[in-house]
């Protein structure tokens, strides 16, 4: 399903613009701390994820809908899910796998949509709980990971 056209999504642009001018109290969804920020990433002691890629292949990366319209994803790598939300397509199965994600999980992989992404992929940081269970889920060792830090939103209340 396009959303180009969409009247929704000229509303929603409407109502993110209007958070990103701090006129709203609405959230930016592009503006969740980056892990590729040098700050987010001296934090994470020299682990590269992309040698991981497990969290890409272990949950459903389910989001508001218009975020994909913001972020200006691809149609294929989108699945609506509801009126309100999608999701990154390959995610929402029972074995998920992320189809903007290239490579072999544990070894070398590279999202290509990384500069893109979504809110939840973003909001995962490299050692935190999810990443845990990701590679848990996987098989990949825990060893070498960053100390879990604390959620970037975990002050949002």
């Amino acid at each position: 399903m396009s959303r180009s056209g969409d009247p929704r999504a000229a509303a929603a642009a409407s109502l993110l613009q209007l958070a990103s001018d701090g006129k709203s109290s609405r959230p930016d969804p592009t503006a969740v701390p980056d892990r590729a920020d040098p700050a987010a990433t001296a934090a994470t002691r020299g682990f590269d994820c992309r040698s991981c890629g497990a969290c890409c292949a272990a949950f459903r990366v389910s989001f508001y809908w218009a975020e994909a319209t913001v972020l200006a994803l691809p149609d294929e790598l989108v699945e609506q899910l509801s009126p309100w939300h999608a999701c990154l397509a390959g995610s929402n199965s029972t074995a998920p796998r992320c189809r903007a994600l290239q490579g072999e999980i544990g070894s070398r992989v590279c999202c290509t949509v990384y500069t893109r992404r979504p809110s939840p992929c973003r909001e995962l940081q490299p050692g935190d709980d999810r990443c845990r269970r990701a590679r848990q889920r996987h098989g990949l060792p825990l060893s070498g990971l960053p100390p879990a830090a604390a959620s970037p939103l975990a002050n949002d209340h």
